[in-house]
This record gives structure tokens, sequence and C-alpha cells, in this order.
């Protein structure tokens, strides 16, 4: 019988960076190689097209989704190029496609052309992944500048909204949108005001599209996470909330991105969640009072 895997605890080490922040700097690194996971083929031949993708859990998701059997496009900002490249080799490592796709969300052209290159490269497109979010802690509301508040709904709902929007005309019978939300869209943050109201957004998006596709028998889920040991940590807040980030749970720690991204293969795996559609689905490291 294997033994449970053990996981860094908090406190972590303080540490601090610049946006977007790149996921080779973080002290401990992110765990995203999900040594414990053990494929089935359950997304053989499938494609999918990952916002985010290049660090954090839209890594993780990319490296499950690839050793699944998937081929993989992922957006970033090009400031995160050289995380998108590590990400890509573990794709590789695993057998599939990597296509890497430097862009921002908030661009509806742009998401367009991130949807237009997926299928010209693959062929079509089986999985979009909205994941992509940007995340600053402020202490109070007045705090919260117009630009700032601007920069969250643009790129946590409208490039959700755009990505969706491009992938809806190539996504057939079988196929699915997955969307990340967040415990903060559920029981609020009150450092994280504009962020919170995002994600109650996108879980409500989530479930009018998912009302919208079912007679497309296209599903669309969400999945909600409490505090995963990322790059937004260091670049969203001072250095001691870095190092206090997931105490809070009973876990008594953040959670890590491979542990994370097991419900992304499940949410796109007809075989797993072929009768689910429309659900928020929360990972809180044993918190049960999220909504």
């Amino acid at each position: 019988m294997s033994k449970m895997k053990e996981y860094p605890k908090s406190p972590m080490p303080p540490q601090v960076q610049s946006k977007p922040g790149l996921e080779s700097e973080m002290r401990p690194r992110p765990q995203y190689k999900g040594s414990q996971y053990r494929p089935a083929g359950k997304l053989a031949g499938k494609v999918a097209l990952i916002t985010g993708g290049d660090s954090g859990i839209g890594r993780a998701v990319a490296v499950l989704y690839a050793r699944e059997g998937a081929d993989v496009a992922i957006v970033y900002l090009a400031a995160e190029q050289s995380d998108a490249e590590e990400t890509r080799a573990a794709v590789e490592a695993a057998g599939r496609k990597c296509l890497l796709i430097p862009g921002d969300v908030t661009d509806p052209k742009f998401c367009r052309q991130a949807v237009e290159k997926t299928v010209t490269a693959f062929g079509k497109l089986d999985v979009l992944v909205n994941n992509a979010a940007f995340q600053q802690r402020r202490d109070k509301l007045e705090d919260v500048t117009d630009e700032q508040f601007d920069t969250t709904f643009k790129t946590n709902v409208y490039g959700y909204f755009y990505m969706a929007r491009a992938a809806l005309p190539h996504l057939k019978e079988g196929a699915s949108i997955i969307n990340t939300g967040s415990v903060t869209g559920l029981q609020g943050s009150k450092t994280l005001i504009d962020y919170s109201a995002t994600k109650g957004a996108i879980h409500a998006f989530t479930k009018a599209l998912a009302q919208s596709l079912v007679e497309k028998k296209v599903r669309v889920n969400c999945v909600a996470p409490g505090p995963i040991w990322t790059p937004f940590i260091p670049t969203s807040g001072p250095p001691e909330k870095t190092a206090e980030h997931g105490k809070q749970t009973p876990m008594g720690r953040p959670g890590q991105p491979e542990e994370v991204a097991p419900t992304y293969v499940f949410f796109a795996s007809d075989g797993d969640s072929s009768y689910i559609t429309g659900e928020v689905l929360a990972l809180l490291g044993g918190e049960t009072t999220a909504g």
C-alpha cells in the first residue's frame, strides 16, 4: 500500500515577485508532475486549449492532460515565456504535442487568434480551460484603483467570455469548457474584493453557459480551489502574506497544483463526468462551509 505523499506546510519562506511572476523563482517550487497520478487514456486523441497554462494550476492541468493522451495549446503572457517552455518540455516528455501561444486574453482579437491557431495546428478543439487570472491584494476598497478593477474584470471575466465565444463554433458534441473559479467567489475575501467579485461572476457564468449549451451536448463546469501554491501568491501581496498562505485551512497548508489538476481531467472526460454540467466543485483543504 502506497504511503500518502507529504506536502510542504505553512509557513512557507517569505518571498515576493513582480507580476506576472515565474514559477521557476518560487521556493519551494510548486509541484505539478503528479507522481502519484495514474493515467488511463481518458483524453486520448483530444485537443485542449488552456489559458494561463504556463505555470501553476494551468501547467499541472496541461501535464495531466498530456499524460491522459491529449495534445495541448497553452496561452500565457510573453513575460512568462521561460515558464511556458518548461511546461512544453513536460508535455512533450509525456509524449504529446504542446503549442505555445503568447498573448493577452483581455484582447478579444487575440482570443480568436488563439483558438484559430490551436485548430490549425491540431485540426480541432475538444476542451477549453479558462484559467488565466489577475489578482492583487488591497487592505480596503478605497485602495482598489479604477485601473486595477478594470484589469481584474477584463482578465478574469471578459477573458473567459472572449475565449468561450471564440471556441464555441469548434466545440462538437462531447466537448467541454472548464472554468477556474475560487473559494473567494463563494466566501468573499476582505483583501480581494474585486477578485472575489470576478470569481463569483465566473461561477454564475458557468451555470448559465451550461444551461445554454446542454442541448448542444457541450458540458460546462468550474473548479473552485482554495489556497494553492502558484506564482499568483508571491506577486499579489506582501511576503508575510505569502508565508502564511494556506495556514488557515484544516490541513494547515496550501494545496499543490498537482492536487487540483485531476479535477480538470474528471470534467474533461466523458467517461467520468458525462452527466455533470453546471457544477462548481470546491477543493478547499478540509474547509466544509464554502457555499
